[in-house]
């Protein structure tokens, strides 16, 4: 029986490594998008979503399952515990790269962020990319180390995010409405 849960706890983390890489492809794509107003990557940002939502689905499935058969206490508990939620926040991080992928798609032909403010989205994709390629690096090797440079990344994209508020708010911002909306959009989707 033991074997069995081990096997199950074991296709859980695979599965969230693979849910990882494809959030972080999805970051990838969404970014890029946003940047070169490249619509045919926005499209498949939005399209491939629901394969990350389908995979949050069967995970929390799956784990819920195990809590309820297997019964775990102590680390198996944490560890089933800690899947549902990590689960739950790559699903949101995906949900996040569709709404910047939605942006770039509903700009189009034109740049949703363009001008001072571009370097800055710039900056936030770098550091969205690293996060979430770090996220698949500690879930494939479990390699703790990699957790402080995760939030060192989030660090820096909160400082851009108080950017994009501080240059909304600046005497020189000259943005429509549109852009002002856009800007506080994605700067809280990154």
């Amino acid at each position: 029986m033991r074997q069995i849960f081990e096997a199950e706890l074991k296709q859980v983390g695979d599965d969230l490594a693979e849910m990882s890489r494809l959030v972080e492809q999805a970051i990838v794509k969404a970014g890029t998008a946003l940047l070169t107003a490249d619509i045919e990557l926005a499209q498949q940002v939005v399209a491939q979503d629901q394969a990350i939502d389908e995979l949050e689905r069967d995970l929390d499935e799956r784990c819920v399952l195990l809590l309820a058969q297997q019964q775990p206490v102590a680390t198996d508990l944490r560890v089933v515990v800690s899947a549902l939620r990590i689960s739950s926040s790559l699903g949101r991080m995906g949900d996040l790269a569709r709404h910047i992928a939605q942006v770039a798609r509903g700009r189009y032909p034109r740049h949703a962020v363009s001008g001072d403010l571009e370097a800055t989205f710039a900056q936030m994709n770098d550091a969205a990319v690293r996060v979430a390629r770090r996220v698949t690096t500690l879930l494939t090797t479990r390699d703790l180390t990699v957790a402080h440079n995760i939030e060192r990344d989030d660090d820096l994209l909160d400082t851009l995010h108080q950017d994009t508020f501080a240059a909304l708010l600046g005497t020189t911002w000259s943005g429509t409405p549109q852009e002002t909306v856009d800007v506080t959009l994605l700067g809280r989707y990154y």
